[in-house]
């Protein structure tokens, strides 16, 4: 058996967003299961939507997921180039000889021509598929025309009749009617070749073995088959993945504003994390484990348990995942993706960095993203904030106010400010004021923090101040 290879091959157009990324760790997990090769190959045939810097983009984000390029752009092997633009000559080189062999021909139709096409096919309420005008035009008429300097595409030559046939690994047999299947340009009248033409070429002089794309790409592959086959090369093994639908049920996209890796980075989340969360995002092991290192998951890896079906980008399940590695973070790793966001949001410049290091850690495993640092610690920052209904309603209970008013006094007592002081306060009340479990705990923390839930009390109030805390109380 060859060696696997697989390929990512994304446009140079900016971020990536994670419908994408997932297609890429896919790929990745196939190769690496079985010893191979990852490939980056840009296909910027779009010479109108390539963005400056993109390569070097599209490096760094796999590499912070931890997926290492065997062969690409920044680090060629023996197959390059491996940007398309810098391919020309060899798709022309490619489709010259299908057309010599009788499998695509030349076309002169105009834009207008075609407009008009698509019109009335649209009138009929019928798919447009162009009507194969130019394939029976003489030799000597090409030759005219192309030396007049007229433009001109080259097509592949359709079969009509019959039924393409292929399997693919998640989809299984697929036939397609070939009356279905248009005679598509494979060379554009810039000389820049379609995305479907390039691939074969491509994906055939890289040795890839292993072509994974999403499942839009279905019914358009005995239109690749049909080039492998008239030049006689092996098809690699197709598996077609669902696409990955925003909660909206749309497919995710970079135009939709939907998220990309990088949103995602830049608010906190954990490329590990993120990664795990795509994976499992259609694709499932033979276990109920939800957790795995990439080292992990190439271990057990099986593109046979891919899931036919469309799957729902659900930020709640990746803050689920996203929290689980927070909490394994070092505090310098928790640091690092929290006080950007706090420097951001709120005026440090009063915090020493020993309180700003207590605020982060107590907080570890109450966040499950970077930026979530802001909402949850901003009691620490706002003098005012409106209590909800349910603390309201706590609040009205008989025998609070005395509570609180207990808790004052044993505040008041305190000359050094240490959590060990702070809890004998909170005893000192359980016993002064005859209030034990959440009648106690409740209100204060309430009165302090004006929430129902945080990190330990004493904590939050060390945090806080003796002043601040004062000032709370006594309002």
């Amino acid at each position: 058996m060859s060696k696997i290879r697989t390929r990512f091959a994304p446009s140079p157009t900016g971020y990536m967003h994670v419908g994408n990324l997932r297609t890429a760790i896919f790929e990745y997990l196939v190769a690496k299961h079985n010893d191979g090769d990852f490939i980056l190959r840009i296909e910027d045939t779009d010479q109108t939507r390539k963005i400056e810097g993109a390569i070097d983009f599209i490096y760094n984000t796999l590499k912070l997921c931890n997926i290492n390029i065997d062969e690409g752009p920044n680090n060629s092997g023996e197959y390059g180039p491996y940007i398309q633009s810098e391919r020309l000559p060899i798709y022309q080189k490619y489709a010259e000889e299908l057309v010599k062999m009788g499998k695509a021909y030349y076309c002169f139709c105009t834009e207008d021509r075609l407009e008009k096409l698509r019109k009335e096919a649209e009138e009929n309420k019928v798919a447009f598929l162009y009507d194969g005008h130019c394939k029976k035009l003489s030799q000597e008429e090409i030759d005219e025309r192309i030396k007049n300097g007229e433009k001109y595409v080259i097509r592949q030559l359709m079969p009509k009749e019959g039924v393409s046939v292929y399997n693919d690994l998640v989809y299984g047999e697929i036939k397609v009617e070939n009356k279905l299947l248009e005679d598509q340009i494979l060379l554009k009248s810039d000389g820049y070749p379609t995305y479907n033409f390039a691939n074969v070429i491509d994906d055939h002089l890289m040795g890839i073995t292993h072509v994974i794309r999403g499942n839009e790409y279905i019914m358009a592959t005995p239109k690749y088959n049909l080039l492998y086959d008239a030049f006689g090369w092996e098809k690699p093994t197709y598996i077609h993945v669902s696409m990955v639908l925003g909660e909206d049920g749309q497919k995710l996209s970079k135009r939709n504003g939907d998220a990309s890796f990088m949103d995602l980075y830049n608010d906190g989340y954990i490329p590990e994390a993120i990664v795990n969360y795509l994976v499992m995002l259609g694709w499932s092991p033979e276990t109920n484990e939800e957790i795995f290192t990439m080292d992990e998951l190439i271990k057990i890896f099986d593109p046979k348990r891919i899931s036919k079906s469309p799957s729902v980008f659900d930020i709640k399940k990746l803050n689920w995942i996203n929290a689980h590695y927070i909490k394994k973070l070092s505090i310098d790793e928790l640091l690092k993706i929290t006080v950007p966001h706090l420097k951001n949001a709120y005026d440090l410049k009063d915090k020493t960095d020993e309180w700003i290091k207590e605020l982060v850690s107590i907080y570890q495993n109450h966040i499950s993203y970077g930026k979530e640092i802001v909402e949850v610690t901003d009691l620490f920052f706002k003098n005012e904030k409106e209590l909800d209904q349910e603390c309201k309603d706590f609040m009205n209970q008989e025998g609070i106010d005395n509570t609180i008013k207990v808790f004052t006094s044993e505040i008041e007592k305190i000359e050094d400010w240490t959590k060990e002081n702070i809890n004998s306060a909170i005893m000192n009340t359980k016993e002064k004021a005859n209030a034990k479990g959440k009648m106690l705990y409740m209100p204060i923390r309430i009165k302090v923090s004006y929430q129902m839930h945080g990190p330990e009390l004493p904590d939050t109030i060390h945090l806080l101040g003796k002043e601040t805390v004062l000032n709370r109380l006594q309002k």
